[in-house]
């Protein structure tokens, strides 16, 4: 597909201050009554011994925050989630309760239920390129029905044309909603990207013909954030629904030490765990990603170069693609843009505010569009870039009659713009300086400029590397399946393409992962041949030993 789309909102990455520090000892004073959410981990058999403690009974669940909402404003005290599995609970109690928590003797730890979101950025312009990056189109999915990836995201757009609806399965939220709708988009574009049908239209996934088995487990609303106890009943979801890879295009900044040992038994129980390494571009770790029982991902261009949002810390364990990522997104969430001059298509990005209607007319220069176009009746407006706002161009192409404008830059690169909060009447694009610079030889060329509502788009982040890696970790697991969690990912480290500094390094981890070359080391070696690397990392808390892959040695 050679048209470019866009995202149709900006989802933030950052992680805020999300619990009081109040629940540690040597934390700000705070009133007996103002209400704290933390996750208590509990020694086994005592469960019931402290829901007595804390008063609390058996009615319902604290709902998951929806948009607008205050998520910890819920008055009463309540259970959010019960974990079985792990001997835990997420609560919301006044601050006194929490203080007696930490004496009681039957608790383990209480810890402030931290915040996780979404990890996509900004969009750019680009083409779909990663399946054959990671050689998925080289490996067969025949198999793949063997395998269940559970996709802990925004949901599924389950009657989008280019995702399959045979042996998808997931549960409805109270909170969130139902798991095959999708108001913020990130979850079905992370799905196409692990399985997208090979039917002719849009793109294709990493396992292209239906025979996956996907779970779906929705945690985020349109507002792309949930808590780390919600993260934590999601896991424990996709290992009841018998997963074999969990995907978590998502993370926060700060570690919490249940939710760590969650996945430390998730893995023991033989579930591969991936995860986002964050889009801050900075040094810092981001959970789940950095615990030693999940794979952290970090993102690479087209051009199998570190992008410069993604992570950069001991705990990356592997590349994906994950800039200009074409993917699936809830139908006409994307826009489809289209520019040709001459019958000769030309590469264009959408502007912001614009509206979304195709016109046709003659190409006129209209300079930098400071004034009104008189040229312009019933043409496509050509503008260079410069001295006044997007906005302002636009208006002034509309004001001489004219159908459709086109921005090209003043300097090298594409144009990427916004009208701010004027919403044009005309389709407004943005040109490279090159292509403004052919342009202008062809005025009076029968010109076609469009943006459309479009079922696919193109996101950044390491939330889009990430399902790469999860697609791959399902495929090659599928023609090994007498192979462990910890043999997969051990192949996957050992064959990864050694990008940047020989070795493991925190830009790429052991590298850009490679579908074929796995699934050749397992068959040459079998399950027990290989090796991912050092024990070990940099966690933020104590898992009670390391896992596999996850440590600084080389092993290239």
């Amino acid at each position: 597909m050679s048209n470019t789309t866009k995202n149709s909102a900006l989802v933030l990455a950052a992680l805020s201050l999300a619990i009081s520090t109040a629940v540690h000892a040597h934390g700000p004073a705070h009133a007996n009554n103002e209400k704290e959410r933390v996750i208590v981990e509990f020694k086994p058999g005592s469960k019931n011994a402290i829901e007595a403690f804390l008063h609390l009974d058996d009615d319902g669940l604290l709902d998951p925050p929806k948009d607008g909402d205050d998520p910890g404003g819920n008055k009463d005290n309540k259970i959010i989630h019960r974990y079985d599995r792990f001997n835990a609970m997420a609560i919301q109690v006044p601050h006194s309760a929490v203080h007696g928590l930490m004496n009681n003797p039957n608790v383990i730890s209480v810890t402030p239920d931290e915040k996780r979101y979404v990890q996509s950025t900004q969009w750019e312009p680009g083409k779909p390129y990663g399946i054959e990056m990671v050689q998925a189109d080289l490996v067969s999915d025949a198999a793949a029905g063997t395998r269940t990836v559970c996709i802990i995201d925004s949901g599924y757009d389950m009657g989008h044309p280019d995702l399959q609806t045979a042996g998808v399965t997931g549960v409805n939220d109270a909170g969130t909603g139902t798991w095959y709708t999708d108001e913020n988009g990130h979850g079905t574009h992370v799905a196409g990207t692990i399985a997208a049908l090979s039917n002719g239209e849009g793109v294709v996934g990493v396992m292209p013909n239906g025979n996956v088995n996907l779970h779906i487990v929705k945690v985020f609303s349109a507002s792309g954030w949930a808590y780390s106890s919600s993260l934590m009943a999601a896991a424990e979801q996709c290992a009841d629904y018998g997963a074999n890879v969990i995907n978590m295009s998502l993370g926060g900044t700060r570690a919490n030490r249940t939710e760590e040992r969650a996945f430390a038994q998730l893995n023991a129980a033989g579930i591969l765990s991936i995860a986002a390494a964050g889009n801050d571009g900075n040094t810092r770790d981001s959970y789940p990603a950095s615990y030693d029982s999940v794979v952290s991902v970090a993102a690479v261009d087209a051009n199998e170069q570190h992008a410069s949002f993604s992570q950069q810390t001991a705990q990356v364990e592997l590349a994906g693609p994950g800039v200009s990522v074409l993917s699936s997104v809830p139908r006409g969430m994307g826009e489809k843009v289209s520019l040709s001059v001459g019958g000769v298509a030309v590469e264009a990005t959408s502007m912001e505010g614009t509206a979304r209607v195709e016109n046709s007319g003659a190409l006129a220069n209209c300079g930098i569009g400071d004034t009104t176009c008189n040229d312009a009746v019933g043409k496509v407006c050509l503008i260079e870039r410069g001295v006044i706002s997007f906005a302002e161009k636009v208006q002034a192409c509309e004001a001489g009659g004219g159908v459709g404008a086109i921005v090209y830059n003043n300097e090298p690169g594409m144009v990427l713009g916004t009208l701010g909060t004027y919403q044009s009447s005309i389709p407004a694009v943005g040109i490279s300086d090159t292509d403004g610079a052919t342009l202008l030889n062809q005025l009076g060329a029968n010109t076609t400029v469009g943006v459309v509502d479009s079922d696919w788009a193109f996101f950044d982040g390491t939330s889009m590397a990430t399902p790469h890696v999860a697609g791959v970790a399902a495929l090659v697991w599928s023609h090994h399946t007498a192979c462990s969690n910890d043999d997969i990912r051990n192949a996957l480290a050992a064959t990864a393409k050694d990008l940047g500094a020989t070795g493991r390094d925190t830009l790429y981890g052991h590298g850009l992962v490679q579908a074929k070359a796995a699934v050749d080391y397992l068959t040459a070696n079998g399950c027990g041949g290989s090796t991912g690397g050092d024990t070990g990392g940099n966690t933020g808390g104590d898992t009670g030993g390391g896992n596999p892959g996850k440590g600084k040695g080389k092993n290239k």
